[in-house]
């Protein structure tokens, strides 16, 4: 299957990576097909999310039996859908048209994937190709979607050539995707051409992104409370001189209740003075009808406006901030151990202040496609990421996260701030380019300039899932039509 994802270039083997499975099904019966997709899922599962042994073990409190267990319990779920493809990848081909049927087949699954019990579209196959910036363009139009169908389908046009080499419908589809690949390089090449002034930019605004490095296992010591409000501070002072117009702190990093404090409120006021705005993370609680409900809050801090907003975090993490099926579950610890389970905050919310549309994503929110959408689709003209990757632990998860904030910028062509507790924090431009990045694990800062732009909404933002559903749709009717054609050919 795909390569895991690392802190370096592994992109090219997405575009190789399925042939040996196509390989391996060659002459297999359905049911044989079924078992080896399994296996191949589940190897490649395992490799990726093996992190969930660390969060669960290490912050979670459980013990690394009961660890494991979830990590084959959920790499096990997840192997189902490569397991659905190796069947259909049987029963399908030899219709016509094999090669798209197929490919569509495997996006269709990845949809249901990123839906399914809440979603998990987790490193989708599209997402390998984050550092191609001539491929990785192409979001703007289909998602992330549109580049794991091209992958599958010069994997597929690969294996016919190599392990089939007969008729021409083989070499007319390898024909096809070297044709669909080359358009998608030529688009690509034409995005990157255009520069930020021909795209009306109307303002520069200097951002100072502030990675505090707060260990995990002490970030909600209430003993350890004053040292972290105080390393953000002081962090912050030395950047701030430079005039930054936008300081961004990450998820959660006041661990405490901002809105019970007016010593810190004060204190924040006092950091960013007459001029700037504070983005910054921390815990909320609304109390209504006798009951207490918590949120994951972002909060805006505008002190020339005398102005306080927020957003709750609307797509919270499983077992991160609630804990799912309770009756079944409840002996696992939640990650998040600042409150009580979390509420989902309902909606997206735009924060504005001095000609700043702000849409954030919070944590786990940058791999839904469809919340940066709905930023941009209000008016956004500016996303930030704010986000506490510490319980990962130094895995392959945080490059993982960083990497899938990309097609987020480009998807709606708005520039994209991250601002990660323990890193990785990064700046990336509308075309996917990461301008400026910490490393992992350190406490550092980051001051840079970005351009905003008024785009016209792109063809993903007006149309979103549409390039997924029609595959879906088509995948269902050749499925049935190929299926009704094979019932014909028996004998009755």
């Amino acid at each position: 299957m795909t390569a895991s994802f690392a802190p370096f270039n592994m992109s090219f083997l997405s575009w190789i990576a399925i042939v040996p499975l196509f390989v391996a099904l060659e002459g297999a019966s359905v049911k044989e097909g079924l078992y080896l997709g399994f296996i191949a899922g589940f190897i490649h599962f395992i490799t990726l999310v093996y992190w969930i042994v660390e969060a669960l073990a290490h912050y979670g409190g459980l013990n690394i039996f009961a660890s494991v267990g979830i990590l084959l319990l959920f790499v096990s779920y997840l192997a189902l859908f490569p397991a659905i493809f190796s069947c259909l990848f049987l029963f399908l081909k030899d219709c016509r048209c094999y090669g798209v049927a197929l490919s569509g087949c495997w996006v269709s699954l990845e949809y249901a994937r990123a839906h399914l019990m809440t979603g998990f579209p987790w490193c989708l196959l599209g997402y390998t190709q984050y550092n191609n910036p001539c491929l990785v363009q192409s979001a703007d139009l289909f998602g992330v979607y549109g580049l794991s169908f091209l992958i599958v389908l010069a994997n597929i046009s690969l294996w016919s050539v190599i392990f089939r080499r007969h008729g021409k419908k083989v070499w007319m589809e390898a024909v096809m995707t070297v044709v669909i690949i080359s358009a998608t390089v030529v688009y690509g090449y034409h995005c990157l051409s255009r520069s930020y002034g021909s795209q009306k930019q109307f303002r520069t605004v200097s951002v100072l992104i502030v990675q505090g490095n707060i260990d995990q296992s002490v970030k909600w010591n209430p003993d350890f409370q004053a040292k972290t409000i105080a390393t953000y501070m002081d962090l912050t002072r030395k950047g701030i001189l430079s005039g930054a117009d936008l300081v961004v702190w990450p998820e959660t990093a006041l661990p405490c209740f901002f809105q019970d404090s007016r010593k810190i409120r004060k204190m924040l006021v006092g950091l960013v003075k007459n001029r700037g705005i504070l983005v910054f993370g921390s815990p909320a609680y609304i109390k209504k009808n006798g009951m207490i409900k918590y949120y994951n809050r972002a909060y805006l801090l505008s002190p020339c406006r005398g102005d306080i907003q927020y957003y709750d975090k609307v797509h919270l993490v499983p077992f991160g901030e609630y804990v799912p099926f309770k009756t079944i579950l409840g002996f696992i610890n939640r990650l998040v151990p600042a409150a009580g389970d979390f509420e989902s905050g309902g909606r997206n919310r735009i924060l504005s202040s001095d000609g700043l549309d702000i849409g954030v994503l919070i944590c786990f929110e940058a791999i839904f496609p469809n919340l940066a959408r709905l930023y941009s689709q209000a008016g956004a003209n500016i996303l930030i990421n704010l986000t506490n990757d510490a319980w990962f632990g130094k895995t392959g998860a945080p490059y993982q996260h960083l990497s899938m904030a990309v097609f987020r910028a480009v998807e709606n062509r708005i520039p994209l701030i991250r601002a990660a507790n323990t890193g990785i924090s990064a700046i990336i431009q509308w075309d996917g380019k990461i301008v400026a990045r910490t490393g992992l694990f350190r406490k550092e800062i980051i001051l840079h300039s970005i351009g905003l732009c008024c785009h016209k909404p792109t063809f993903y933002v007006r149309y979103g899932y549409r390039f997924p559903v029609f595959l879906v749709f088509l995948s269902v009717v050749v499925i049935l039509v190929h299926g009704i054609r094979n019932c014909k050919k028996k004998p009755h």
